[in-house]
């Protein structure tokens, strides 16, 4: 008896070991494939696939860390660390503290602290939204700070060097000394149009602690941080001393160490919260199984407003399989990004302590993508359109946006592009369509005169005329 139960019990921890052993080696397998198949965002139809490695971008875009954390079925699958940081290492979450602090905000709807649509100076004690005459009598709202649409000034913020006094809420809402920025005040008529604005989140924060009798930083750990089992997270500003060992410094384009290490940001919903990828992935598996809102406020929180920004998340692929909420974040010397599936566990993190991280963030996006076949975030498969060195040359010349000048000379099947220094090529995919395979770089819409002279271009917001 004893000895067939011993015989089973073998069978079973030979299954378990087994498994464990497959299960490693699809780890390693898919672990491989992300970090050697770093892509660009356009794949050329006739060119050979363009593919990186981690460790070589990270050299290209001087990023010295990168630290991801991967989700899949509603749990945090992995998490991994390239460079000098671990995955435990803390980064400047930068905007990425707006999602966290919209959930905070809605959670003291629920509690009827807050309302979504009442004027927010009923219930501001410490500073008022000051009266204007483009707000057209409209009051400021809390669903219009949180879904940029308050018609607010002040989109970010450049945060205030160790060691430097740091403002209070309300001299940063006044632009009054030493804040750095300047006063947040209403130029557009709230509700009318989307403009994204960090001054609105700060706003926001004044309110929360005006109608709590709590800091900031004590509201966001008690409504999300704890709940969420966010441990290694803080709004602290600046950080305590007893985890600044355990901080990545900030380093800018050209991998020189930002002065002090990184920027303190009193302006804390809009960018003050330091954190680590998995703890922003606890964060977004507690959005995901709606363990911090009720289903209506989840509903609330994730239908777009103004364009595709709904009340703390920037969303994309509505009513479908693939329907995403997401954020990205930028402070001086961390670029981050984080986002999931809204109606399946599945999302991805990656935060960075370089200036380059954001285009290093999105060429590893692009290959977790491809390694998890997910889609809508991989590469554009493009077809270049054939043309002539002298037709290519009829598009060369100085163009001016504003104050900027960009300079377009034929080089090889395409258009160098030159802002100040290379940015690449630009290709032509139809006769007035041309596109780049660099990050962040919108298509360029050309257009021409009654004679057929190319007088100027569209390239995203941008505009540009043609000056020689």
């Amino acid at each position: 008896m004893l000895s067939r139960l011993w015989c089973r019990r073998k069978g079973a921890l030979r299954r378990f070991s087994v498994g464990l052993i497959i299960a490693a080696a699809a780890w390693a397998q898919e672990h491989a494939a992300i970090e050697n198949g770093l892509r660009p965002p356009v794949q050329i139809e006739t060119r050979p696939e363009v593919r990186w490695k981690i460790g070589e971008r990270m050299a290209h875009y001087k990023v010295p860390s990168v630290s991801v954390a991967m989700i899949k079925s509603g749990k945090i699958e992995w998490a991994h660390a390239w460079g000098g940081a671990t995955p435990s290492t803390l980064f400047q979450a930068a905007s990425i503290s707006k999602p966290v602090a919209a959930v905070a905000a809605l959670r003291l709807v629920e509690l009827g602290k807050l309302s979504l649509d009442e004027d927010v100076n009923l219930k501001l004690k410490t500073w008022k939204v000051p009266a204007s005459a483009a707000a057209n009598r409209k009051p400021v709202t809390l669903r219009g700070l949180l879904s940029h649409s308050a018609g607010l000034t002040i989109s970010g913020f450049p945060g205030y060097e160790n060691g430097v006094m740091l403002p209070t809420v309300a001299q940063i809402l006044d632009g009054v000394a030493p804040a750095n920025t300047k006063p947040v005040r209403v130029d557009i008529e709230p509700g009318t149009t989307y403009r994204y604005s960090g001054g609105g989140y700060t706003v926001m924060q004044q309110l929360m602690e005006d109608v709590t009798g709590k800091t900031y930083a004590e509201i966001a750990k008690e409504l999300v941080l704890k709940p969420a089992g966010m441990k290694r997270s803080t709004y602290i500003q600046p950080l305590p001393a007893a985890l600044q060992a355990e901080a990545a410094r900030g380093y800018d384009g050209e991998r020189k160490l930002i002065g002090g290490g990184w920027h303190n940001y009193p302006e804390q919903a809009a960018a003050g919260l330091w954190t680590t990828p998995s703890d922003l992935a606890r964060f977004l598996i507690a959005v995901q199984k709606g363990k911090l809102l009720s289903a209506a406020m989840m509903a609330e929180m994730l239908t777009a407003r103004h364009g595709s920004y709904g009340l703390g998340w920037e969303l994309s692929q509505a009513g479908t399989a693939d329907e995403r909420f997401a954020h990205s974040g930028g402070n001086a010397g961390f670029r981050c990004y984080a986002f999931s599936y809204r109606n399946r566990g599945d999302g991805f993190v990656v935060m960075t302590n370089g200036d380059g991280g954001s285009s290093l963030g999105s060429e590893i996006v692009r290959s977790v993508a491809a390694a998890r076949k997910w889609a809508g975030l991989g590469q554009e498969l493009k077809r270049l359109h054939p043309m002539s060195n002298e037709e290519l040359a009829a598009y060369a010349g100085d163009y001016s946006v504003g104050e900027m000048k960009v300079k377009l000379s034929v080089r090889g099947e395409g258009l160098a592009l030159t802002i100040g220094s290379d940015l690449g090529d630009l290709f032509p995919e139809s006769a007035t369509r041309f596109f780049s395979m660099e990050n962040g770089i919108p298509a360029f819409i050309f257009e021409r005169d009654g004679s057929g002279k190319v007088t100027g271009f569209q390239a995203g917001r941008l505009v540009g005329t043609r000056v020689r």
